[in-house]
């Protein structure tokens, strides 16, 4: 940590910091980013299915992204797997009542592959999520433990419907199946979670006059960096300088997003705090640099991003498509509404890449950071026109230190729960001591030696 008057700044991960008799590749430890796009994918109607909105039509190392909405993924396909085919069951109503409640719930299944308790009180139960699962072993050795975040509002209060909390709808990360974790919106929160005041004691009110003061936090730092650099070697003085401009660019757009949020101008989203764009993409772009930042320095090496909401209305004009997300994904079965909420899902996914170029271009050992970390990709829902949760897209980016080789489209036989693709790549993480994950069956083979035989 850099230290100075209010601030703490955590380091990014120094050569100078490690052990000089441990390997590189050793050393180096794993992180997940677990990613959730709410309504399924056109590619997963029957429409889309034959016209590879989703899935490749190719299986193995010859698939083509071009048909499908992961074309944006094209320049990192040697670290992508792709794994169709494979069914959310638990996010299926499981007795008459449940029957509707399909958006209200699926959320909470996403990363527990766990059926929720349908309840509007506060006795909710689900299961334990992949990304908390990795944290109960990963978190202890970091000082956050993992983070929530999420793009639209959030609430965690009352019920949704369908006789089913809000919070199954509001999180996707579980630390014990009646735990769900809030996930934070406002990227100036995290920003100064991870950066910022971190006086044990700091109250809204402290932080707000502290920003009020318009100073970078690194000229609170100022002094203990340039102590820091005088000791390093080449390598690691470029690498902390690199960090720190990063801190800076990230803290200077946040700046300038409140800037205009405050300045009277007229918001496309007024109820949002101050720190969140109304822009779509800025927000993702911003999160995305917040937990590169935050993977780097290692303040965490878990994260659940929740991308949207469940009946969420919003438009995203950048897509090409016009009309409202819910009802975009409520197509009837008709191609050329098929077709625009394909615009709408490639859009969602051509977020991901920024993140990834980062990522790959962050050296982490004889690697990248890239290499040594798990992007899951995902929605619990199929063909949100029927409300059904068979063939749901799913992708894996990176390599997970050499665990998951990338470079794969799989398809899984028919009726294979998704739980046992998420079981792989806990095993992949290094938890393969766990057996069984939600209503996995067994381990899937994410190396594609079945289906190269």
């Amino acid at each position: 940590m850099l230290r100075g008057l209010g601030a703490t700044v955590a380091l990014p991960v120094l050569d100078a910091m490690l052990p000089r008799r441990v390997s590189a590749a050793a050393r180096r430890p794993l992180r997940v980013v677990c990613i959730e796009m709410v309504h399924g994918a056109a590619g997963s109607s029957a429409i889309g299915i034959k016209k590879n909105l989703w899935a490749p039509a190719s299986t193995g190392r010859t698939f083509d992204l071009g048909p499908t909405s992961l074309r944006s993924l094209e320049p990192f396909r040697d670290h992508l797997t792709i794994v169709s085919n494979t069914d959310v069951d638990p996010a299926e109503p499981f007795s008459a009542g449940e029957i509707g409640g399909d958006h209200f719930r699926s959320s909470a299944v996403f990363l527990t592959q766990s059926h929720p308790k349908q309840t509007q009180g506060g006795d909710v139960e689900a299961g334990i999520s992949l990304d908390q699962l990795y944290a109960r072993r990963a978190g202890r050795e970091t000082p956050i433990p993992s983070l929530q975040l999420c793009i639209e509002a959030v609430d965690q209060a009352g019920g949704c419907g369908y006789g089913y909390s809000c919070v199954y709808t509001d999180s996707i990360s579980w630390a014990s199946p009646t735990r769900p974790l809030p996930m934070i919106r406002d990227p100036r929160v995290v920003f100064d979670e991870l950066f910022g005041v971190v006086g044990a004691g700091a109250s809204p009110e402290e932080r707000r006059a502290r920003r009020e003061e318009d100073r970078s936090i690194l000229d609170r730092v100022r002094i203990a960096a340039t102590r820091l650099k005088a000791t390093l070697g080449a390598a690691d003085r470029a690498r902390l300088s690199d960090y720190l401009e990063h801190v800076r660019e990230v803290e200077r757009r946040l700046q300038a997003v409140e800037a205009f949020n405050l300045g009277g101008e007229l918001r496309e989203m007024p109820e949002a705090p101050a720190g969140v764009p109304d822009s779509f993409s800025a927000h993702v772009r911003l999160m995305f640099d917040l937990q590169l930042l935050a993977l780097k320095s290692d303040l965490t090496r878990v994260v659940a991003f929740k991308l949207g909401r469940d009946n969420s209305n919003r438009t995203y004009p950048e897509s090409g498509c016009a009309g409202a997300f819910h009802n975009t994904s409520h197509h009837s079965g008709r191609e050329e509404r098929i077709l625009d909420f394909a615009r709408i899902n490639a859009y969602h996914v051509s977020m991901v890449p920024y993140f990834l170029e980062r990522l790959n271009a962050t050296a982490d050992g004889d690697g990248t950071l890239l290499d040594n970390t798990v992007v899951l990709y995902g929605s619990p829902m199929g063909d949100s026109n029927l409300h059904n949760h068979k063939r749901v897209p799913f992708f894996i980016a990176g390599r997970a230190g050499g665990a998951i080789p990338g470079g794969l489209h799989l398809k899984a036989p028919a009726g294979t729960p998704l739980a046992n693709v998420m079981l792989s790549v806990l095993h992949a993480m290094g938890l393969e001591d766990l057996s069984k994950f939600g209503d996995s069956t067994a381990p899937f083979d994410l190396a594609g030696v079945a289906d190269r035989g």
